[in-house]
């Protein structure tokens, strides 16, 4: 991300390797491609002659690696069970910026620098102390955030009233419309996928995950929704009418309020009434979402026409409303997380940096994930089976076998 900042040392460094050229207009691919050969020439990366187009994806990504780590081997505690509402998933952006604040970015944090996670991590002797460490840490961090509370979250209220006031108003149904939540992307992300990468995928897959979730539909919900559209509908209209005759009916005392509320409850009702020519297609939807998304759980298989899939998808992608909500609570319950959820996993974060971090010459410390090593990640469905080419090449296939990795060493959901 540039701030005003760093932006002039980024715009020197990309005008000495790109030219003049317009570098807005250019693609992801020429881009690499122009910073390899200046690395050749320049040699900006001292630790070694040639650079990687993974190298470099290791350094940009390096965070966003270890984020995407952290969620698929369930690290963070971002899964609750709660009265009335059953299983839910809460991660907004507050949180997440808190996250990343207590493990990268806070003074003591795990990484002492933008490439470098601290020796002490390294060591598992160290492990004990440095888990009660960053356990305060996270504790400082959760105190902060509660003697902030009136001021973020006043903060929050402001920004999406001013958001969001002028959209509703123009195009009510908007907070029916669905979302990719911030879990889903993280969820869903690829180790080394760059922001544009992963939207580009995500909007290929929102019409059908739309279409998905529009199938499940509740009769009675159905019913209400026709029934409040006709009632809120019909004064709206004979109010409508009543101003194309008379344009001083809209200069009565509050009647531009009652048109305004009128017409945000038809588009909300109306937003509720699924199309009617969907097809109960659920497992057809699902394969058409898996082709872009790429990722979901085993238990999924032949069970898309549930309410439990149906439900388990809606945290990765959720309503608007719910969205927003979320991001308004989150002064509040973001402090309380860390607290009293993410503390209690101080421990399994520190074994977790120990044991997925790899120093890559020229790059740095990266998550071992974003290696993309199938053999010791990977699962094992996926490793070649060269037992058959034994007596051929003289037992070379039988040497080329991998022992399976235990589970733990395993990324879940088929990522990696």
């Amino acid at each position: 991300m540039c701030t005003p900042c760093t932006y002039r040392p980024q715009d020197v460094m990309a005008r000495e390797i790109f030219g003049r050229s317009d570098l807005d207009n250019m693609t992801w691919h020429e881009v690499q491609r122009r910073v390899l050969e200046v690395q050749k020439d320049q040699q900006m990366c001292i630790h070694k002659q040639e650079l990687t187009e993974l190298d470099i994806y290791n350094r940009i990504l390096r965070y966003k690696n270890y984020m995407v780590a952290l969620v698929n081997k369930d690290v963070l505690p971002l899964h609750y069970t709660l009265p009335l509402l059953g299983p839910v998933v809460y991660l907004t952006q507050g949180l997440k910026y808190n996250l990343e604040l207590v493990l990268f970015w806070f003074p003591g944090a795990p990484f002492e620098n933008t490439w470098h996670l601290r020796e002490e991590y390294k060591r598992p002797a160290n492990r004990d102390m440095l888990a009660q460490q960053l356990s305060r840490r996270i504790l400082w961090v959760g105190l902060v955030n509660l003697v902030l509370l009136p001021l973020v979250l006043a903060w929050q209220v402001m920004y999406f009233f001013y958001s969001y006031t002028d959209l509703i108003k123009r195009e009510p149904g908007v907070l029916g419309l669905r979302t990719w939540s911030p879990y889903g992307r993280l969820f869903l992300r690829h180790f080394n996928e760059l922001d544009h990468e992963l939207n580009t995928r995500l909007c290929r897959g929102y019409r059908p995950a739309c279409q998905y979730m529009s199938i499940f539909s509740s009769h009675i919900m159905i019913i209400l929704a026709k029934s409040v559209t006709f009632f809120a509908g019909a004064p709206l209209a004979v109010l409508l009418v009543l101003t194309i005759v008379d344009e001083d009916v809209l200069s009565m005392e509050h009647m531009l309020m009652i048109v305004t509320v009128l017409g945000i409850i038809v588009a909300v009702a109306r937003s509720l009434i699924p199309d009617e020519n969907l097809v109960w297609r659920p497992e057809h939807l699902m394969t058409s979402i898996l082709a872009q998304i790429h990722y979901m759980p085993d238990h999924w298989k032949g069970l898309c026409h549930t309410t439990v899939v149906r439900d388990e998808f809606a945290h990765l992608f959720q309503y608007k409303a719910v969205r927003i909500l979320e991001e308004l609570l989150s002064p509040v319950l973001t402090p309380l997380v860390l607290i009293f959820a993410l503390r209690p996993r101080a421990l399994e974060i520190v074994d977790f940096l120990r044991n997925f971090t790899v120093e890559v010459v020229g790059v740095g410390d990266v998550c071992s994930f974003a290696l993309m090593d199938v053999r010791k990640h990977g699962s094992p469905q996926w490793r070649a089976d060269d037992g058959g080419d034994d007596d051929e090449h003289g037992g070379a296939g039988a040497a080329s076998i991998v022992e399976p990795q235990p589970e733990q060493q395993r990324a879940q959901h088929g990522k990696n």
